[in-house]
């Protein structure tokens, strides 16, 4: 789709200041589009497409967790894997405070406040990914590499099925960067 670039965000002002190599991706952003929208239109996979949540624990405290376009976090298992009784996605006027973009174009670089990032560990198995660069409609595709360098993310297995309820293996911590 030949649109000029956005302009630049701070997740981009983030990525080049890390020395990131990464391309730049424009897509007609849909309300309620998920990550289906983007996947067809890049013609790639959903699977590459990362989504970026940001989700509190019980304490009321901010994390992101980076999650397939095709899965679902079970909050339960991440919610055991944190230590903690419930894990709940922020309301969007929460998570745009939080983060400081608006909901359907957040990035996990370059956020407002710093906050823990959770990613499901298959992603870091993908020669590339898809993700937000910080607006409605506009991804990156950077290496998995790139992101555990910059984001120093702790990997986890809370991936789901859609709608398939919270049923799967034991929650782990892979490790953290």
């Amino acid at each position: 789709m030949a649109h000029a670039a956005p302009h630049v965000t701070p997740a981009i002002r983030v990525l080049r200041e890390a020395g990131v190599p990464f391309t730049q991706h424009l897509y007609r952003w849909e309300e309620h589009g998920g990550t289906e929208a983007p996947a067809r239109e890049l013609g790639v996979h959903e699977h590459e497409v990362v989504k970026t949540l940001v989700m509190e624990d019980s304490g009321g405290a901010p994390l992101v967790v980076l999650m397939h376009g095709d899965r679902e976090v079970s909050t339960k298992q991440l919610a055991r894997v944190l230590g903690c009784k419930h894990v709940e996605p922020c309301r969007p006027d929460v998570a745009s405070r939080h983060s400081g973009y608006l909901v359907g174009g957040t990035s996990p670089f370059g956020t407002r406040k710093r906050m823990p990032v959770f990613v499901e560990r298959t992603i870091l198995d993908l020669p590339r990914i898809y993700i937000n660069g910080g607006a409605r409609g506009f991804l990156v595709c950077i290496a998995p590499a790139d992101l555990v360098r910059v984001l120093e993310p702790t990997a986890v297995e809370v991936g789901i099925a859609p709608h398939g309820g919270d049923r799967g293996p034991e929650p782990r911590v892979i490790g953290s960067g």
